[in-house]
């Protein structure tokens, strides 16, 4: 039907100008983004999974610079870990000068440059995060790297130094000196010491000037030796004393100050064996040492059994040098008040280098020095029997009267043992660290591999197929001029209809 209301083709035309615009203008948006996706509209799937591929490549990026930045603290951390390990090997060299007998040195030289050394290590210790005084590295590390299964399972690799310690203390070399005599041991010779097994516990108590203390060090599944050691260095060492395993097993205690160890055993097992006829209690033989009783308030002559009584006091005279101490010991004083009693006296005479620790026995107390000093016990009325009144009974000294600092080997071949010891326990926590380095590195390749794949497959999706599209806008342009002309002669075909009015 031809009509003058409705142009039908002219219609058509429109519409197909309209698509053909369409195209074009898309066509042109693809090549000017460089995206074949610009809108939801265009592929709602396929944006959906460009952009789980877009957050896997943002997370893995952060994540590569998470690995490399792990890797960074993990090399300070080596770098330190090297540095102590030379050190280890001179306080070696030092230990081995000092111990044989033939050295014709002064031990007291050697020892300055290896008490140095212990401190150059507790400094740099701290410098790494692995110090008593420092120990913000000595904690499980985690480093989220990305592209695992979930954000809690394959995505971060983890370096475990909680046991990673490196000061003095944990090294076991806290106390230990190439000049001094040999330290005194714990455990039982016979039958040797062993582990502490797995749930039992074995706890020491520690008298030194400053107090008592007490340690428990339990079994741990996968223990071994020298962690359990390492654990109880950790404890030891905040009170200035290291332990070791000597050539025969024992649990051996060192330190350059005074000290009394006890031990509790666990289950007839462990660092510090002392069933059947092991040794429970020591104190500080390597220094010159005398005992102390306080009998003060006992008429049953009888320390410790709490019948106090304000008749009898106990008088020691303390002489060291041109220093001499009288210390009075009234009635009435408990353990930790007659203790301090001693050393506050000891102090305001002048002698300053001896100190009263206590022997875990009530009533009794140990007292110790590097250098040589005498003791003598006198008592005014009222004295117990035994103790002769007025007179003056000498208190023979454990240790002879010479200063023992310096005088032998005995300590220096600890002191190897102990070093050697603690190269053992450093070598660990280097490995752990060396360990964490490469899967750190390992973890950033694969990440750097992940990122390639993803992005790859992320541009397929959304990325712009620059050659298709600059086809497509030739062919949109070449329908856009055809839709024109043809809408041009829509438009005309009316007029045609006029010819048929002319003769009318």
């Amino acid at each position: 039907m031809i009509s003058f209301q409705t142009n039908i083709a002219s219609m058509i035309a429109a519409t197909n100008l309209n698509n053909n615009n369409n195209f074009q203008t898309n066509t042109i948006e693809q090549l000017t983004s460089g995206y074949r996706i610009n809108n939801s509209g265009d592929d709602a799937a396929g944006l959906a999974v460009a952009n789980g591929y877009a957050a896997s490549v943002a997370e893995l990026t952060q994540g590569v610079l998470n690995g490399n930045q792990g890797v960074n603290t993990l090399q300070i951390i080596d770098g330190g870990l090297s540095n102590i390990s030379t050190m280890l090997n001179r306080m070696q060299t030092l230990a081995t000068e000092s111990a044989t007998t033939t050295f014709t040195g002064n031990r007291a030289t050697l020892d300055l440059e290896y008490q140095t050394l212990i401190g150059e290590i507790n400094r740099e210790a701290g410098n790494i995060g692995l110090g008593s005084t420092n120990a913000t590295n000595a904690v499980p590390i985690s480093v989220f790297v990305g592209g695992g299964q979930s954000s809690t399972n394959g995505s971060s690799v983890n370096i475990n130094l909680t046991d990673g310690l490196v000061d003095a203390a944990a090294l076991g070399l806290a106390g230990t000196s190439v000049g001094g005599a040999s330290p005194v041991t714990i455990g039982n010779l016979t039958t040797g010491n062993g582990l502490i097994a797995v749930g039992n516990t074995e706890t020491y108590t520690v008298n030194t000037a400053a107090g008592s203390s007490t340690f428990g060090i339990t079994g741990e599944a996968g223990d071994t030796t020298a962690a359990q050691l390492a654990r109880l260095n950790a404890d030891l060492g905040t009170v200035g004393i290291s332990g070791s395993l000597d050539a025969n097993g024992q649990l051996a205690f060192n330190s350059a100050t005074a000290f009394n160890v006890s031990v509790t055993d666990s289950a007839g097992s462990g660092l510090a064996t002392t069933s059947a006829t092991g040794i429970t209690n020591a104190i500080n033989t390597s220094l010159n040492n005398a005992t102390i009783t306080y009998v003060a308030g006992d008429p049953d002559g009888t320390p410790g059994t709490g019948n106090q009584s304000a008749t009898v006091s106990t008088t020691y005279v303390v002489t060291e040098g041109a220093n001499t101490a009288t210390i009075n010991l009234g009635a009435n004083l408990t353990d930790s008040a007659a203790l301090q009693s001693i050393n506050q006296q000891l102090s305001a005479a002048g002698i300053t280098d001896l100190s009263a620790v206590a022997t875990g026995t009530p009533g009794e107390y140990s007292l110790q020095g590097a250098t040589t000093f005498t003791i003598t016990q006198t008592a005014g009325s009222g004295a117990p029997a035994g103790v002769n009144n007025p007179q003056t009974t000498p208190v023979p000294a454990d240790a002879p009267s010479a200063v023992k600092a310096g005088a032998g080997s005995g300590g220096a071949l600890d002191a190897i043992n102990a070093v050697t010891a603690a190269v053992q326990l450093l070598g660990t926590v280097q490995g752990t660290v060396g360990a964490g380095e490469n899967d750190l590195n390992y973890a950033i390749g694969l990440a750097n591999s992940q990122i390639t794949n993803f992005s790859a497959t992320e541009s397929s999706i959304r990325d712009a197929d620059v050659a298709t599209e600059a086809a497509n806008l030739t062919k949109a342009q070449v329908l856009e001029q055809a839709s024109v002309a043809a809408m041009a002669q829509a438009n005309s075909a009316p007029q045609v209809i006029l010819g048929l009015l002319k003769n009318a």
